[in-house]
């Protein structure tokens, strides 16, 4: 990316223009007693080639080891030309388009992105993203209630949904005056794991206004989505479906659930050419079925022609607080996080739909191959034998912390245990397996694994 720098001539061009002698005389209407003349936790400045010096050093200390960590954030392929595009300054630099006049380039990718994701979810409509999949799932929550307009404003959450993800959504709506009530997964027989479509329709729940859907759930599993879609839509309630968008190359897509399908759907974009990046930032997925369209938050770009004939794209909804009455704005949200659902569809438009397909189906033969290496070591066993996407949990002879730690030593990222936020599970360890591991790789872990043990 190109730099541009402001040189004291530029400074001086443009303070004169505005009419002003200095840059402080641009706040000059902040009182003197609100000023301060440092900030005592903040380091000094550094240059440019200090910066880059301290940012690689930080890089570096995450290292590069066989990871078998996934809960919510995978190592997926990123082919080189993503991010060799989108680090190109009309991408790198460009802001979030507020007026339907805004860069053209900028309205198309947009347009594009939401096209892909409608025909990955099955949905009628995409949003142009929100944060990440804990936050589209808050947003998805309150949207439901919007939609709703009356009733209980109650949502049914399955603890099988991501720590994180409920957490969040607990914080963003407790004060909305909406109830989240949680629900436990079955944790023995046949649908272990998971939620039982018998048991849930068994239950009283009394009234409420969503369900959500989490397919595959936080512990790979896969739902009965089709039954548990039919129960909420016969109770009268909106299906909320939390996605992996890579998994749906591979399965049935949430506009095909049940007799009529989920209604809003939302998950995390970070598979979809996202690098981990220590955590962050990545991007949320929400899309809806059409006659829900004027309560999705964030922006939809429409495609059209101009007098002339000409095809342009333009912001076709933005309903967000400064752009109508405040009451009337259904989120508050400024960022489409634009970066990165511009790495999501390049990588999307270079793999193509064969490209993702082959990443999802290598990802579940390698998980699979794994899965049967690992039951086989004395004193460890699958916990669940429900079917799962990219991710299994296994329960091991000693506490999974302790095998965590262990592997970590031998630069292999063992997977996440589960004590913390599931400690019904005992020494349960959740291993995720992608496209990017080989079989030497799968050799390593085993062979790891197996000397921690004994």
């Amino acid at each position: 990316m190109p730099f541009i720098p402001h040189s004291e001539a530029d400074v001086s061009a443009m303070l004169k223009a505005i009419g002003v002698a200095r840059i402080d005389d641009l706040f000059d209407e902040i009182p003197a007693a609100l000023k301060i003349d440092a900030l005592a936790k903040v380091p000094p400045g550094l240059s440019e080639m200090e910066v880059a010096r301290l940012m690689k050093e930080r890089a570096a200390e995450d290292g590069t080891p066989l990871n078998f960590a996934g809960a919510g954030a995978y190592e997926h392929h990123i082919p080189a030309a993503v991010w060799a595009i989108v680090s190109r300054g009309e991408f790198y630099s460009a802001y979030t388009p507020y007026q339907a006049e805004a860069s053209q380039g900028t309205l198309q990718l947009i347009y594009e992105y939401q096209t892909m994701m409608t025909r990955l979810t099955g949905m009628d409509v995409s949003n142009a993203s929100m944060y990440d999949g804990a936050t589209s799932l808050a947003e998805a929550v309150l949207m439901a209630e919007r939609c709703a307009k009356k009733g209980p404003r109650r949502v049914l959450v399955p603890r099988s949904v991501h720590p994180a993800y409920r957490k969040t959504l607990r914080t963003i709506v407790a004060l909305q005056n909406i109830e989240v009530v949680e629900f436990d997964f079955c944790h023995e027989g046949d649908m272990a794991g998971g939620i039982s479509p018998e048991w849930l329709a068994s239950q009283d729940f009394g009234a409420f206004t969503a369900l959500a859907i989490a397919q595959p759930n936080f512990f790979g599993v896969l739902e009965d989505v089709d039954a548990l879609t039919d129960w909420a839509h016969a109770n009268g309630a909106l299906v909320i479906g939390i996605v992996n968008p890579l998994s749906l190359a591979a399965l049935k897509p949430p506009g095909e659930w049940g007799a009529t399908a989920a209604d809003i759907v939302c998950g995390d974009g970070q598979p979809l050419g996202v690098p981990l990046s220590s955590g962050g930032p990545y991007f949320g997925i929400l899309a809806c079925k059409q006659k829900f369209v004027r309560q999705l938050p964030g922006r939809i770009v429409g495609r059209t022609t101009d007098l002339e004939g000409k095809e342009g794209f333009t912001l076709t909804l933005q309903a967000r607080e400064q752009h109508i009455r405040r009451a009337k704005a259904t989120s508050n949200i400024c960022t489409n996080q634009g970066l990165l659902v511009t790495a999501a569809t390049i990588t999307m438009a270079m793999l193509g739909p064969e490209g993702v397909r082959r990443a999802a189906a290598n990802s579940m033969a390698n998980t699979r191959a794994l899965h049967e290496m690992v039951i086989a070591i004395p004193g460890v066993r699958a916990l669940f034998a429900r079917s799962f996407f990219h991710e299994f949990v296994i329960e091991l002879p000693k506490p999974a912390t302790t095998i965590v730690e262990v592997l970590a030593k031998e630069n292999i990222v063992a997977g996440v245990a589960l004590g913390e936020d599931f400690p019904e599970l005992g020494d349960a360890l959740l291993v995720c397996v992608t496209e990017t591991k080989t079989r030497a790789d799968l050799d390593r872990f085993v062979d790891a694994l197996r000397r921690a043990i004994a």
